[in-house]
């Protein structure tokens, strides 16, 4: 697919590090590159335009008109002192539009001469809301892991990061590039909810590694507000998983049930939340991906929330 950057400036900047996050499970990258770039008041310069429309799953229809939806915003950012370059992506690329995306993004590091790229992600455990998060990483290069764990980062035994918070790896690694994912564990119930005690885990981690200063205290405020939710969530979770609102069953029957649904399953419904939001006529495909994994009634409430957002 064919894009293009447009600079608003061209910043001077000295190796700078890249942090950048795309929507996922429990908008944990997300909010992560969203909290910095406020927090140190990041300066947009750069955006990612598309020349032709990029790979869609549906066309809008209006009034009997069909046309594609708007592409997605992929906006860079930049502090100095420390140098760094931000990415805030609207929405999550498949196919041959994430690896022209990706590119792109690539392209730009190598001509800030960029010295690292970190990525965040979340990590979907059979775990209550109850416990902290625990932050995972992997790496390109030996040298970087060994760097994450000298920073108490656990690194992942194997596995896949799947979208774009995992591939910038592998598109890093190919131009010799060091990047790092920094995934942060939250409970596999409640990944189609916003998890600030995750993105806390990921930032406090770039602000040790990379000498920030970020006030984490409306982070505190967030997550002491959801706690509630995500323990009616969690109750709500166990009732729908065993079958039996007043009977839940044993609680390894219960942590085994969840894990027969995949992560990318739990990822693409997260994305499809946020595509919904910001235009409501996605909400029948999010609907069809709910009901495929039978998963509508865990969600139900956040689907409904949807629509008392637009009256």
């Amino acid at each position: 697919m064919d894009n293009h950057t447009v600079f608003i400036s061209k910043p001077d900047l000295i190796d700078p590090v890249m942090i950048v996050g795309w929507p996922g499970m429990g908008n944990v990258a997300l909010g992560v590159v969203n909290y910095i770039r406020r927090s140190l008041t990041a300066e947009k310069f750069c955006e990612i335009t598309w020349r032709t429309p990029h790979m869609h799953e549906s066309v809008d229809v209006e009034n009997g008109i069909a046309r594609f939806p708007s592409p997605p915003r992929h906006s860079f950012f930049f502090t100095k002192s420390p140098d760094l370059i931000i990415i805030e992506g609207e929405a999550q690329l498949q196919g041959a539009s994430s690896a022209s995306l990706l590119e792109t993004v690539i392209t730009v590091a190598m001509q800030f001469k960029t010295k690292r790229i970190f990525a965040g992600a979340a990590f979907p455990l059979p775990i209550s809301h109850r416990e902290e998060s625990e932050v995972y990483g992997a790496a390109t290069s030996q040298a970087f892991m060994n760097e994450l764990i000298r920073h108490k980062v656990k690194m992942m035994d194997g596995g896949s990061i799947s979208g774009l918070n995992g591939l910038i790896l592998g598109f890093a690694a190919q131009k010799k590039l060091e990047a790092a994912c920094l995934l942060a564990t939250m409970p596999q119930y409640a990944i189609g909810f916003s998890n600030p005690k995750a993105s806390r885990a990921i930032i406090e981690v770039l602000a040790k590694m990379l000498g920030l200063h970020i006030d984490t205290r409306e982070l505190e405020t967030l997550i002491k507000d959801i706690d509630e939710k995500m323990a009616l969530i969690e109750n709500k979770a166990i009732e729908v998983f065993s079958g039996e609102s007043d009977a839940p069953k044993a609680e390894e029957d219960f942590e085994a049930e969840k894990k027969k649904i995949p992560a990318s399953a739990l990822e693409r419904i997260e994305s499809l939340f946020f595509e919904a939001k910001r235009d409501k006529k996605k909400a029948y495909l999010l609907k069809r991906e709910l009901d495929r994994w039978d998963l509508f009634k865990v969600y139900e409430d956040r689907f409904l929330d949807l629509f008392k957002e637009s009256q």
